[in-house]
């Protein structure tokens, strides 16, 4: 198989400027603020974005080295698989948040619910749209019962 090569778009700034103590699963913390720089280049394809109240903002973790296949994420005792958890130490370090768009400003895009270590490369904006993108019997495996209260990443993940 090929390599796949991707360029960032932008870069999304927050006020993390390490990964420990930044929050887990920005949608448990939405007065968590950050922006997201789209460079000019970039700037057309954020035409009509603002009338959506949420985007997904896909990332690297640029922070992350290395991987492991089994790891023990921060809601349980046990180790998971990598897939079936959502550690920034992956094959391919790529994060996924969804964040609420407070505004946009030409190429910035102000939102809440960061959960990024400042200096983030954006790889792309994704509209969430909760019909498409939320199933209507999604069930949520070993986190079941596990997710109360907001968590703050600690150095678990660090290399």
């Amino acid at each position: 198989m090929r390599e796949v090569k991707l360029k960032p778009i932008g870069v999304i700034h927050t006020p993390y400027k390490n990964k420990e103590g930044i929050p887990i699963q920005g949608g448990l913390h939405e007065d968590s603020k950050g922006t997201v720089e789209v460079f000019k280049e970039y700037s057309e394809g954020l035409l009509s974005l603002e009338g959506f109240s949420h985007i997904m903002t896909l990332y690297v973790f640029h922070k992350s080295s290395g991987y492991n296949l089994k790891q023990k994420p921060f809601l349980d005792d046990m180790e998971h698989g990598v897939f079936s958890i959502r550690s920034p130490r992956r094959p391919n370090p790529i994060g996924v948040t969804i964040v609420r768009l407070d505004r946009v400003e030409d190429n910035i895009l102000h939102v809440s619910g960061v959960d990024m270590v400042d200096e983030t490369p954006l790889l792309d904006i994704k509209p969430h749209v909760p019909e498409f993108d939320t199933p209507e019997r999604a069930r949520i495996g070993w986190l079941q019962g596990k997710i109360k209260g907001k968590h703050l990443s600690d150095s678990r993940f660090s290399r």
